[in-house]
């Protein structure tokens, strides 16, 4: 199906009229009309409105143009199995076993690997043929890649374990000891933070980061938050829902 035959379906199935569709994601009626005809496709930002109005990947509204896998596990997605950020936004990079509400479900390749050798293993392959696909396949996907740039799993492990003494040397007032840092996708924490009186975001929203969040030792409703990566440190503190985000340090590593 084309996209135009795509949104026509969608919007049919779900009773919308033309205009009622284009009040939801902030257009004319015309637009949608544009677009059910073929004379125009939504712009980038629109099919992120649509994606969440209906459910469904961009991938699907563009008639699926691509085949996605996750870039964690490999698994096909389809829109059944695709993650959710915490919005309830469609991430298609990743399927919601792997990466759910921000944050991943492993940090550790044996762990997945052991996990799918156990569920993937059938009469046709075995536990270790499982175990040696995966060990071939994941170091590809781009989850996985991060590995690459600092020399394998085992010195990734070395890395947060470093990362921590680091980020516990600093002695922030109020911070509890940092014990495990975990896998974060930026556009799930990159706050707006005031800066010179203009509102800023300090964070790639399309990067990977190593955090976490610690409840204040003073203040039970308020949060440090916790983000780095090889190449800073960066802690902020904010209140209930991520509500008044401060900046508390950056420091280059």
């Amino acid at each position: 199906m084309t996209t135009k035959e795509i949104l026509l379906n969608l919007r049919t199935k779900k009773g919308l009229s033309q205009e009622e569709l284009a009040q939801k994601v902030y257009v004319t009626r015309q637009a949608v009309s544009r677009w059910e005809t073929g004379e125009t496709v939504p712009n980038t930002e629109t099919l992120k409105l649509l994606s969440a109005l209906f459910d469904v990947s961009i991938n699907t509204l563009l008639g699926s143009p691509q085949k996605l896998i996750c870039q964690c596990c490999g698994m096909p997605l389809e829109d059944a199995v695709m993650s959710k950020e915490k919005d309830g936004i469609i991430n298609e990079e990743y399927c919601k076993w792997c990466y759910a509400d921000g944050e991943f479900t492993y940090d550790s390749m044996d762990d997945l690997i052991e996990f799918c050798a156990a569920h993937m293993a059938n009469e046709q392959h075995s536990p270790e043929q499982v175990r040696e696909y995966m060990k071939g396949m994941l170091p590809q996907l781009n989850y996985w890649k991060r590995y690459t740039d600092i020399g394998g799993e085992e010195q990734f492990d070395k890395f947060k374990s470093e990362l921590i003494g680091e980020i516990n040397a600093l002695n922030i007032e109020g911070m509890p000891e940092v014990r495990s840092l975990n896998a974060l996708v930026g556009s799930f924490i990159n706050s707006e933070y005031r800066i010179c009186n203009t509102k800023t975001k300090l964070l790639n929203d399309n990067a990977t980061y190593l955090g976490t969040q610690l409840e204040s030792e003073f203040d039970d409703k308020v949060c440090f938050g916790i983000v780095a990566n090889m190449e800073f440190i960066f802690v902020c503190t904010y209140g209930e829902g991520g509500s008044d985000p401060e900046v508390v340090l950056y420091k280059k590593r």
